[in-house]
């Protein structure tokens, strides 16, 4: 799985979508993320398809969403997920959040559509602790990712730390959280220092944090550059200052406190 991608929530159905991930993949790009609830797996298929690139050199991610819960429900979406990309399989399927209930089934539908080659890896996405273990208890296989927010605004530390602990590798979204701390004045420093943008300070604090990474954007120029994090490296003292910011979530859900729901 690649370590860096392009994430395609809040990204517009349409051209704008097909063309963002047209675009990235051309320049280098090698995962697409994207989910039921986002509206544009048929325009990241497009967008695959018109790149060029060959099938198997890219690493699709979309994920189940809460209304598709429960074992049957969860089979139809997945089909229908296929048709809407035209893929032959996707390569990580991940249950998008905890909150629809019915994990359980859900996750095995999930297991069943991998044995028959639909799915290549399963893993789940916005999963505290809490729900990690439920599947666990349920005497189901780790997960191989959990996608979660990450930056160094929000670490989820005892998380990433359980994951690690127990083989799960950690997928992070919103790593720029979603240019609300573009003003920060040890990200400005860090930034004017290195010679490099506060977007690309806070991507690079993912990668070298050994995070998968999927920062959003449809503009050619700013996809271009969201990549260009691998020239250049953070210092010991810059990570410390970053991993020392105050916590501030900035996406819609916190999976650390909600209930387990089997």
């Amino acid at each position: 799985m690649p370590l860096f991608g392009l994430g395609c929530y809040l990204s517009e159905p349409g051209s704008p979508t097909e063309d963002a991930v047209d675009y990235s993949l051309k320049h280098g790009y090698r995962l697409i993320d994207t989910a039921q609830l986002y509206k544009n797996e048929a325009d990241v298929g497009r967008g695959i398809k018109k790149s060029g690139i060959k099938r198997e050199n890219i690493f699709v991610v979309t994920k189940v969403f809460t209304d598709c819960h429960g074992y049957d429900l969860t089979t139809k979406s997945v089909h229908e997920s296929l048709a809407k990309l035209d893929l032959a399989y996707v390569d990580l399927f991940l249950i998008h959040s905890p909150f629809g209930a019915k994990n359980v089934e859900t996750y095995r539908a999930l297991l069943d559509l991998k044995a028959k080659g639909l799915i290549r890896s399963v893993g789940v996405s916005n999963f505290g602790i809490h729900h990690l273990e439920g599947l666990k208890e349920a005497g189901l296989p780790t997960p191989s990712v959990n996608q979660i927010e990450l930056h160094p605004f929000y670490r989820l530390s005892p998380l990433v730390e359980y994951c690690r602990k127990n083989g799960i590798a950690v997928m992070g979204y919103s790593p720029i959280a979603q240019a609300k701390k573009m003003d920060d004045p040890d990200l400005l420093r860090i930034s004017k220092r290195l010679n490099k943008s506060v977007a690309q300070v806070m991507i690079r604090w993912s990668v070298q944090s050994g995070f998968i990474t999927i920062p959003k954007s449809t503009k050619p120029e700013r996809i271009v550059d969201n990549a260009k994090i691998f020239d250049f490296a953070l210092s010991d003292d810059d990570m410390k200052v970053l991993n020392s910011k105050p916590e501030e979530q900035v996406c819609a859900w916190n999976p650390t406190v909600s209930p387990w729901e089997g």
